[in-house]
């Protein structure tokens, strides 16, 4: 769809539940190959995306079933290491699976990923991260071949030089699988990588410190299969949020901690908009005419 046609000057009322979160589903179904046995996702959203990663999934030798918003993946019968271009193109997340599949069979061979509506975002950080654990990465006409060096992976500590969401979550799925202690400082902070930890600690690998500057993660235990409920989706919170304070009116949204949204709420707050929070649960109420709010910067989370 080229364009949207809005006939406004209506309020806006009512509830609706947040699907899960596309930043958070897309990892952890990556990490779902760390394990070899079932693993089961609760909260799965019905997005594109998420199909392709299935699909992906599918390719590599895992059996993939999905009832509602369940996804059950077995990874026991993990195969392959090698993702076509045709998927690798549908979206630039697919990079992810480097660090699952190093981790769990020491090898990856796959093109770069596709972009996205925000333009090219390059994956070097990706690249050496992975590198530094002992990865031997070379590219051959657009395909990246990696394998581990003669060694094998090893835990040590990585430097990010910004704070790359899936640089990090590609060293923490690699970190993993390599023995020792592997330290992430500069890491991202954003909810979505604590949800990572925590499923990643469901299935048994001592992972801590997600959601500040250093994780660290020691690798090479035994992982087991899990059920987990992938945490909402703010992004989709905050637009329905703002949705309804720029139309007036009340909306109720669940599924969503608040305090993944804390400065969004803020300038709704500031905006005028009357706020009433759970820890499941916000509802906004816009009865007034909204006032404008200081400027806005958007540096990394938080």
């Amino acid at each position: 769809m080229s364009y949207y046609e809005i006939q406004g000057g209506r309020p806006l009322f009512g509830s609706l539940a947040i699907h899960g979160a596309k930043n958070s589903v897309l990892p952890i179904l990556a990490a779902c190959l760390l394990v070899p046995g079932q693993c089961v996702l609760r909260n799965c959203p019905d997005l594109s995306d998420v199909s392709t990663t299935l699909d992906i999934l599918r390719l590599l030798g895992c059996r993939v079933d999905r009832e509602g918003d369940a996804v059950t993946v077995d990874a026991s019968a993990l195969e392959r290491a090698e993702i076509p271009e045709c998927l690798m193109r549908e979206m630039r997340s697919s990079v992810i699976f480097l660090g699952a599949l190093l981790a769990r069979l020491g090898t990856a061979e796959l093109s770069y990923p596709g972009g996205c509506e925000l333009g090219p975002r390059p994956i070097d950080l990706h690249l050496s991260a992975l590198r530094a654990l002992g990865a031997v990465i070379l590219e051959k006409q657009g395909v990246l071949c990696c394998k581990c060096c003669r060694e094998g992976l090893q835990g040590r500590e990585l430097c990010l030089s910004i704070p790359s969401v899936g640089a990090t979550e590609n060293a923490m799925l690699a970190a993993c699988g390599c023995p020792g202690l592997t330290t992430i400082v500069g890491a991202a902070q954003e909810p979505e990588i604590v949800d990572l930890q925590s499923f990643l600690r469901a299935i048994g690998a001592q992972v801590e410190g997600a959601g500040t500057p250093v994780i660290t993660i020691r690798g090479g235990v035994p992982l087991h299969p899990a059920e987990y409920r992938v945490m909402g989706d703010r992004i989709a919170a905050a637009t329905y949020l703002c949705g309804a304070a720029a139309a007036g009116g009340e909306v109720e949204v669940t599924g969503i901690s608040p305090d993944t949204l804390t400065a969004v709420l803020s300038c709704l707050e500031e905006a005028g908009c009357a706020l009433h929070n759970e820890p499941d649960r916000i509802v906004l109420s816009a009865t007034e005419r909204q006032r404008g709010v200081h400027p806005v910067r958007t540096p990394p989370y938080p």
